[in-house]
């Protein structure tokens, strides 16, 4: 043994110093980690043939070991770490030879590369990082952000620090398109840095809100470090708790937490949420508090505006506050009092199955004294007591085949007690009510008739919803019933647009905005999974891109516009008419609407087209491409790289002495807080892919092996992982904010203004660790 250490403990050591020295000798990361993994193995391998390295293994034979495990003491908590003088032997570091183990690796790594890498299940979910790769550097590369910014800092500059909040509200928007940190900094770096310095701004406090609002973009959603680490423990989660329930003597998962095992990316989006704006919050703040403190360092900067009506206080919270809360108090009131719901009548074919206890409690001894001390004696003894109401009853009803009748009568009582508006039309009207409402407030000057009678229409919608469209009403006669209403709406739609268009901040901020509502409501409402959202996202970054090129070029392409209404009309469609025309019996309104959605859907695809080839005009498409491949590829590479390493990891036993020393501390919290530890310490001098790739599948099984809810350690370990962005001498945004800072900038700048913001990361995870609420609330709601 080497200075008293156990050959695993050196073999760690190797592999991480030749990761690191990998990293420093200047080879692009995703090479520099299957490089080390090669390196450490070649040298463990040289000196366990040498006789050099040695493992002390517990001796699973002695009656020491027996006793303690007849004792009930579970296996894979018996470590040296929990039992230091359990009796021991000498074996070599790979179990027959490094050759063997090499042979074992290499089968292993084909054969894992084409589970997750090539065919996996998990590889759809993987595709949405191309997607939102490509529409955050279509997003960045179209200008966007620089209306962004010149916008919000008309809005908040002349506030204490104005055009700090306004950096870190653009940060946030840009987080929720984009998700790439190195395009987001270097963008708001080129254009907002020297503004902030012209207007007098103290150079540690513009890097640092620079700086740190960039990273946002890797907790709030869609987000590419959740989509990663969202792949991953879900299958961590899954595999943890099925080893967890075992051990205890279960049959499986779902007998043992009395729910399914499961947890997705678009569920990790939805927590993602609060902390993502808590974090933006806690940046706005600090800069507008600084700003306060110390007002020659951020003072108050006005700008021109462009707005075409001047609007008063009280004429700007009737329109943008007070119309806004009468509308959405109204929906909310109307569904309170049964009004507004949902509209589905649909009765299953099947009848339901019979009641069934909140536990399963035909489960062994021990799974049962494992099930007690989880969920409570209380809970227990009423899932106990269902199970015997159950059995006097003659045992849990099977689901059986309902008559037509039965159908009939089931139904017809669903009609009766249907609510009188459906829940989609509402909520399609509050929207087109508060659209005329804005639009109205930024055109008092202009004529008002059509917005009034775009208003009157969507009365006389939920007027004819109330009185003539009932739950079953088809799809094509509740059209023909709204034609009238829906063509006024349009008509006020129209000018609607054109008065919001003339406002410098809808037309900068709406665009993009209907494109992350389109994006994040799909998939956090369910409709859909991130990778057919992230493919929306992407199609419609094209669009608004070659919408902005196009207008800067003083031309308008009604293909753009009529392609982007294509692709709404196509989902409403979708939604509102069954387009399976491969049925037996297709009614004709289904037809048209079939027809309809195909035509919409080759107009949307040409004018996808036709995009595209505006933006290769310029050579911006060429620059999209190749920055996408580059990022994508460096991903998947690093996905490879590192599932290398590991598995020169788990060739000699360094997984197994990791897990048992967790394994070894009785509190899973105080695991928890030490991995959270080890994880912010690594991230000064490894990259956040790095980490996930890495130190995540090798801890995840204890992490996630636990009690802790899985969405909380998933979203705490993501804003940790944002802070290896921030902190020195490796935070990359600190590289790509030196890279395009003037020369009157000095390194010691940006590392003396991250500082704070480091420190508010620490404060963030802090609260969200006081308070995991922060994180679950959204989920938990939505799950309802």
């Amino acid at each position: 043994m080497i200075f008293g250490l156990d050959g695993v403990e050196i073999g760690l050591i190797i592999v991480f110093l030749s990761l690191f020295g990998g990293i420093l000798t200047g080879f692009p990361v995703a090479f520099a980690i299957g490089g080390a993994g090669l390196v450490s193995f070649g040298i463990i391998a040289a000196l366990d043939s040498a006789g050099i390295l040695v493992h002390e293994a517990i001796d699973t034979g002695s009656q020491a070991y027996r006793d303690l495990t007849a004792s009930g003491v579970n296996p894979v908590n018996i470590s040296h770490f929990r039992y230091p003088d359990l009796p021991t032997y000498v074996q070599p570091l790979f179990e027959g030879g490094w050759e063997r183990a090499m042979d074992r690796n290499l089968s292993f790594i084909i054969n894992r590369m084409n589970e997750r890498v090539f065919a996996g299940a998990s590889i759809e979910t993987l595709l949405a990082v191309l997607m939102f790769v490509m529409m955050g550097i279509i997003l960045e590369r179209s200008k966007i952000a620089n209306d962004l910014l010149t916008t919000m800092a008309r809005v908040f500059g002349p506030l204490p620090g104005g055009l700090a909040v306004s950096v870190v509200i653009v940060g946030a928007f840009l987080a929720a398109s984009t998700g790439i940190v190195g395009a987001t900094v270097v963008t708001m770096g080129l254009l907002s840095l020297p503004t902030m310095l012209r207007n007098n701004y103290s150079p540690e406090l513009a890097t640092g809100v620079i700086a740190a609002s960039g990273t946002l973009g890797q907790i709030i959603p869609p987000s590419i470090v959740i989509v990663l680490l969202g792949t991953l423990a879900g299958d961590l989660y899954s595999a943890a708790q099925e080893a967890r329930a075992q051990s205890f003597g279960c049959t499986d998962a779902l007998t043992y937490l009395g729910k399914p095992a499961v947890v997705s990316v678009g569920t990790l989006f939805q927590a993602a949420i609060l902390p993502g704006v808590m974090l933006a919050g806690f940046y706005a703040l600090y800069a507008f508090g600084y700003a306060l403190f110390n007002p020659s360092k951020a003072p108050p900067v006005h700008f021109t505006s462009e707005t075409a009506d001047p609007v008063t206080r009280r004429e700007g919270l009737l329109w943008f506050v007070a119309l806004p809360v009468f509308v959405i108090g109204m929906a909310v009131l109307s569904g309170q009092f049964g009004v507004t719901g949902s509209q589905s009548v649909l009765v299953k074919q099947f009848s339901d199955t019979g009641a069934r206890a909140s536990l399963r409690t035909n489960v062994s001894e021990s799974c049962q004294s494992a099930m007690i001390s989880l969920h409570g004696q209380d809970a227990w003894d009423i899932a106990v007591a269902e199970q015997a109401a159950i059995s006097d009853a003659g045992g849990s009803q099977e689901s059986v085949r309902r008559t037509e009748g039965e159908i009939e009568d089931l139904t017809a009582e669903a009609v009766a007690n249907a609510p009188l508006i459906g829940t989609g039309i509402m909520v399609v009207m509050v929207l087109f009510a508060i659209v005329f409402g804005f639009a109205r407030g930024v055109s008092l000057s202009a004529d008002g008739r059509p917005l009034i009678l775009g208003a009157l229409g969507i009365i006389a919608v939920l007027a004819l919803d109330m009185l003539y469209v009932g739950p079953l009403t088809s799809s094509g006669t509740a059209f023909m019933i709204y034609l009238v209403p829906f063509a006024m709406i349009a008509f006020g739609l129209k000018f609607a647009v054109m008065h919001l268009a003339r406002n410098e901040l809808f037309r900068v901020v709406f665009p993009p905005l209907v494109l992350i509502v389109a994006v994040l409501g799909s998939i956090l409402g369910g409709v859909t999974n991130p990778t057919p959202a992230a493919g929306l996202g992407a199609g419609g970054a094209l669009l608004l891109a070659a919408y902005r090129k196009l207008r800067d070029e003083q031309k308008v392409s009604k293909i753009l516009i009529g392609a982007a209404f294509a692709v709404i009309v196509m989902i409403l469609i979708g939604a509102n008419f069954d387009l399976r025309v491969t049925r037996e019996d297709v009614p004709f309104e289904d037809w048209v609407a079939y027809l309809a959605a195909l035509g919409c859907y080759y107009f949307a695809f040409f004018g996808i087209l036709y995009a595209c080839y505006t933006l290769l005009q310029d050579g911006t498409l060429k620059a999209v491409v190749r920055e996408t491949a580059k990022v994508t590829s460096m991903v998947f590479t690093i996905l490879i790289g590192s599932q290398l390493l590991n598995l020169v990891v788990i060739s000699f036993g360094g997984e197994h002495y990791i897990q048992q020393f967790l394994r070894s501390f009785d509190n899973e919290f105080t695991v928890f807080l030490l991995v959270m530890a080890v994880l912010f310490i690594l991230g000064f001098v490894l990259d956040f892919l790095e980490i996930i790739y890495i130190v995540v599948p090798i801890v995840g099984p204890v992490i996630y092996g636990g009690t802790m809810d899985p969405k909380w350690v998933t979203i705490m370990i993501a804003v940790n992982l944002q802070t290896s962005f921030l902190t020195p001498p490796f935070g990359f945004a600190l590289f790509y904010l030196r890279g395009v800072a003037p020369p009157s900038v000095t390194t010691a700048h940006i590392y003396r203004g991250i500082i704070p913001f480091v420190l508010i990361q620490v404060l963030g995870l802090m609260a969200l660790w006081m308070f995991p609420d922060v994180v679950t609330i959204i989920p938990n709601l939505l799950a309802r």
